[in-house]
């Protein structure tokens, strides 16, 4: 009687311990994407066309009485003041002619995207 207890206990415990890595596994994969067996997307599924419609309908429709930012579609009073699509990502650097670029921020300081558009007008970069 005793031996079929500790069996029983045992096979129990084991039981236990097997559907809880299984889980743990299960959540790590959901966690990460694994396939595990499920259907995944293709990533082209989610991807947007090459149609301009949504971007001319807002051109379109924009109201503004300066000047309508191309990149942004933002109104300002003149080109250079134009924000950075991804002001996140992207610093804007404003050039000696009255227009401005937005450059990929690199480095950790702040005038770091300046200082390489520095350099590339130069040649050194």
């Amino acid at each position: 009687m005793i031996m079929i207890q500790i069996l029983t206990g045992t096979l129990l415990g084991l039981l236990l311990l097997v559907t809880g890595t299984r889980a743990q596994f299960q959540f790590f994969e959901q966690m990460f994407g694994g396939g595990g067996g499920h259907h995944q997307q293709d990533p082209r599924e989610h991807n947007v066309p090459s149609d301009s419609s949504w971007y001319q309908r807002n051109y379109d429709n924009a109201q503004c009485t300066d000047y309508l930012c191309p990149d942004s579609l933002a109104c300002v009073s003149v080109p250079h003041h134009c924000p950075c699509q991804h002001p996140d990502v992207e610093d804007k650097f404003e050039l000696g002619d009255g227009s401005a670029i937005c450059v990929s921020k690199g480095g950790f300081k702040a005038s770091e995207a300046a200082r390489k558009v520095e350099l590339a007008r130069k040649g050194l970069l």
